[in-house]
């Protein structure tokens, strides 16, 4: 259990997927414009990360067994697209308010390149079940923290400070994510 907690803390920290390995920039910085939107598409993304590694590792398995793993790569992106769906639908039905406020970024989950990323992660790693699902539920909750992190920066900075013309919209974004890389990289060491 230590192992689990262990590996869960350093994808959130020193690993985290958004800000040391630079997944999920485009989603990232598209939504980080308020911290409400920015929390709710964080959480799908957990949701849909943690879900979508879930299955797709005996899945993978399932491949292996069989000898055909070339094709797990398109499994994988069939497996995502159809959980966004159903997520999709879900939130349409009973969340509509969550819905509406994620606009065209919902569908974008199936193509953001963490959820893809931690699938592959898991069979190059060769994480076996708990190691696959703490991976990657700590790999949503890092890009999560990170939007969130940033969402409530931006809004701290329309407020409070008036950039350079140059630096005005989403340059500033970049600027920001490169100060909270190298402040995630201060959390090396740690686990």
């Amino acid at each position: 259990m230590g192992h689990l907690l262990e590996l869960f803390l350093s994808t959130v920290l020193t690993n985290n997927i958004a800000l040391v390995f630079i997944l999920g920039m485009c989603p990232l910085i598209a939504i980080s414009t308020n911290v409400k939107n920015a929390a709710g598409m964080g959480v799908a993304v957990v949701l849909v990360v943690t879900l979508t590694a879930a299955i797709n590792y005996p899945m993978y398995l399932l491949l292996k067994a069989l000898k055909i793993e070339f094709i797990s790569l398109l499994v994988f992106i069939i497996l995502i697209a159809a959980v966004v769906q159903l997520l999709e639908i879900f939130l349409d039905k009973y969340f509509p308010k969550l819905y509406n406020a994620f606009g065209i970024f919902l569908p974008l989950i199936t193509v953001n390149c963490v959820v893809l990323a931690v699938s592959l992660f898991f069979v190059n790693r060769g994480y076996n079940f708990g190691e696959t699902v703490s991976f990657s539920f700590g790999a949503g909750v890092g890009w999560m923290l990170a939007i969130v992190l940033v969402a409530g920066l931006r809004e701290k900075m329309a407020k409070i400070s008036n950039p350079p013309r140059g630096l005005k919209g989403k340059a500033i974004v970049f600027v920001v994510l490169g100060i909270l890389a190298l402040a995630f990289m201060g959390f090396t060491g740690l686990v």
